[in-house]
């Protein structure tokens, strides 16, 4: 089933396909195979405008995202939500929000020719050849940022509770860099 995808968010702007990363040296993007990615087919990969805030993280930052979705429970958006079905969240661990307030990321401008839609989510684009990136934007201050697109960014000791409970609800969602998380806590584990 296709995710919905996430609401707008304040200053968005136009549509564009971005690759987000820590290193400032980046232009060319040789297709590779993901090891998390449903495909096995060699692509380069990119974000979409409207998706980008998901990767307003340090790379190996792992978090939890959520947002309400066509299939959203009026239970689910007061619960989650606060009763706002137009807000995003995203949750990180309390020990990354000191390096999500430092860090600085570049974002490289995709040229759309050659992209596609990946099929099964959201937001996700897909190129079969090798692409160069046609700009780069240096952001810096995340939690601002976030702030600024009203998009709650919220802290939790561990992920693992919320990302469960989330998984099960009627929410859309999308976590990312969860293999870094805290074990599970002991009145949680598995």
């Amino acid at each position: 089933m296709r995710r919905a995808p996430a609401p707008p968010y304040r200053g968005e702007g136009p549509h564009g396909l971005w690759h987000v990363s820590e290193d400032p040296d980046l232009e060319h993007f040789a297709p590779h195979r993901a090891k998390t990615a449903s495909s096995d087919e060699p692509l380069v990969w990119a974000i979409d405008t409207r998706h980008l805030p998901l990767y307003w993280f340090p790379r190996d930052c792992p978090r939890c995202t959520f947002w309400a979705g066509e299939r959203t429970t009026d239970g689910d958006v007061e619960v989650f939500l606060g009763g706002n079905p137009t807000l995003r969240v995203h949750v990180i661990e309390e020990r990354w929000l000191e390096r999500v307030g430092a860090a600085m990321l570049y974002l490289y401008r995709m040229p759309e020719a050659t992209f596609s839609e990946s099929l099964d989510t959201a937001g996700y684009w897909m190129s079969r050849v090798a692409v160069d990136a046609i700009a780069r934007v240096t952001i810096d201050d995340l939690v601002g940022r976030h702030a600024a697109a009203a998009i709650d960014l919220r802290t939790s000791p561990n992920l693992w509770p919320l990302w469960d409970d989330v998984v099960a609800s009627t929410l859309e969602f999308s976590g990312m860099r969860l293999r870094n998380a805290l074990p599970f806590p002991e009145r949680h584990a598995r």
